[in-house]
């Protein structure tokens, strides 16, 4: 991992320490990494309207974009997890609007690491290409 990589895992588990979950008390944090440079923390948020939740990977890119950035490198996700927390789909479809090169990294409470492609976690997917 280049540097500003290096430092995703462990702002992702910072991130984590911000969620808001009374209900599941599941945390989630994420750091994305933007083309430029700029990295963009976010957490999961839930709602007593179960539906009006959203999770950190989501929370990381609308940071992002309502900065004016739609093109990222890399998002490293953490939750409590002592084995590696993967996107949910929602999360896949969402982050595949910017590009599916994105490098994802799982990363457990120790800080290990696991890093994927968004393509190899969400294949022939749905996009901007197909409309």
């Amino acid at each position: 991992m280049t540097d500003l990589r290096s430092t995703l895992p462990a702002r992702a588990l910072a991130a984590r320490d911000m969620a808001y979950v009374p209900y599941s008390k599941f945390r989630v944090g994420s750091a994305l990494l933007t083309a430029d440079g700029t990295v963009y923390t976010g957490c999961n948020v839930e709602n007593a309207s179960y539906g009006g939740a959203i999770c950190a990977e989501r929370t990381a890119v609308v940071k992002a974009v309502s900065e004016g950035h739609q093109k990222f490198t890399a998002i490293a996700v953490a939750s409590d997890l002592t084995t590696f927390c993967s996107p949910c789909g929602i999360c896949r479809q969402f982050m595949s609007e910017f590009g599916t090169d994105l490098e994802v990294i799982m990363v457990t409470t120790d800080g290990l690491t696991s890093i994927h492609t968004l393509d190899s976690l969400l294949p022939h997917s749905f996009g901007p290409k197909d409309l």
